[in-house]
């Protein structure tokens, strides 16, 4: 807890920092630093806003290595059964774009970002869902420190 305290003291963009790492491959709780920081003297919207965007930035660093990897080498260097492989390319095309919401899934969510890229669904409604979904997961967090805006 000492860690978060520490990186809460450091600000909006430690925030910022820690959200977009914590969506990559770095085992990192944003959320538990966003609660410390929502006791401090940030506003709702600025934690909401820094939280989501650092996050949103950070998996879109994993829909990138998934769109500009060649596909074979990706699955090779990732050690994917073809199997599997396939079964999250049928997903992806079943789902398409509107699997993004859930990339703020912890485990499943950093492979799925990968796997929209990986499969080329297109960068702008990926964008659009998974801010919607980082930002929805960051408002329940606050939410439930701070009440709902406004109440």
């Amino acid at each position: 807890m000492e860690l978060f305290s520490g990186l809460s003291q450091a600000g909006l963009p430690a925030l910022f920092l820690a959200c977009f790492l914590a969506a990559t491959v770095f085992p990192f709780s944003s959320e538990a630093l966003l609660a410390a920081m929502a006791l401090g003297p940030w506003s709702t919207m600025a934690l909401l806003a820094t939280a989501t965007a650092g996050n949103t930035l950070g998996g879109l660093g994993n829909y990138a290595i998934g769109r500009w990897l060649p596909q074979g080498r990706l699955m090779r260097w990732l050690r994917v059964d073809p199997r599997k492989g396939e079964r999250w390319k049928d997903q992806v095309q079943r789902f398409g774009a509107w699997a993004a919401l859930f990339c703020w899934l912890p485990v499943l969510g950093d492979p799925l970002a990968l796997a929209l890229g990986l499969f080329r669904v297109r960068f702008w409604p990926v964008l659009a869902l998974m801010f919607i979904g980082k930002a929805a997961r960051y408002a329940v967090v606050l939410a439930a420190l701070r009440g709902w805006p406004g109440a």
